[in-house]
């Protein structure tokens, strides 16, 4: 009798054990966080995109040294994050790289495609609100553009909200249904991955591309 209550407490305890054992390496996972001394694939993605975007001159080695934590100081510092040159989970969002585990990011992108919507079409009619995040949206299945909607979104200079600050500015309920209707497949520009307001434009490139159709204020363009 003694012999099995024994085997009992044992097995309790590496079930516990385990679990614990277990859970941890999910926060882990969670958690991570990459900093000076790291090494590996994330670290060499990180570069990468830092290198692309020109905050980083470096070699693209995996090894996070001295210059990739100057380089990811300045990106945070563009992108209204904490610049202590750590890489976490908001920075590596900004940097559109996934820090989920096993879960689907899904309501977090429409918040973020929301906010952008409703930060660059606001008085803009539905369909144009629907049209920002669709070019969003047209840009990640781009090959010229980051591959996640938080990585087009935080990209350098992709949006004038970003660096205004209206993309803090409150949502409206519309842009979160245009979030919606956009993620399900709702395109009203019929492909474009450009748009802007030709009566605030500064940039004579932005002209250039080929016009695709015209919602409100705004020019959708190839």
């Amino acid at each position: 009798m003694k012999k099995r209550v024994r085997q009992g407490i044992t097995a309790l305890f590496l079930s516990a054990a385990l679990v614990l054992i277990t859970t941890a390496g999910i926060q882990t996972a969670f958690a991570a966080t990459y900093r000076q001394g790291s090494s590996g694939q994330t670290v060499i993605t990180i570069q990468t995109k830092l290198k692309n975007w020109g905050y980083y001159s470096g070699s693209v080695d995996g090894i996070y040294g001295s210059a990739t934590v100057k380089a990811v100081k300045l990106f945070q510092q563009k992108n209204g994050l904490t610049a202590d040159g750590i890489c976490g989970p908001a920075t590596l969002r900004a940097l559109g790289i996934s820090t989920t585990f096993g879960s689907s990011s899904g309501s977090g992108d429409v918040a973020l495609l929301a906010r952008v919507i409703s930060a660059e079409a606001r008085g803009e009619p539905y369909s144009g609100q629907v049209a920002v995040g669709a070019v969003i949206l047209n840009r990640v299945s781009h090959p010229s553009f980051p591959s996640t909607i938080s990585g087009v979104v935080y990209e350098p200079g992709a949006f004038t909200c970003m660096t205004d600050g209206q993309i803090n500015s409150a949502v409206s309920d519309s842009a979160y249904q245009a979030a919606r209707d956009a993620l399900n497949g709702w395109d009203p520009t019929g492909g474009a991955i450009y748009y802007f307001n030709p009566n605030t434009a500064t940039s004579s490139w932005i002209w250039s591309r080929p016009l695709l159709t015209i919602i409100g204020k705004h020019r959708f363009c190839a």
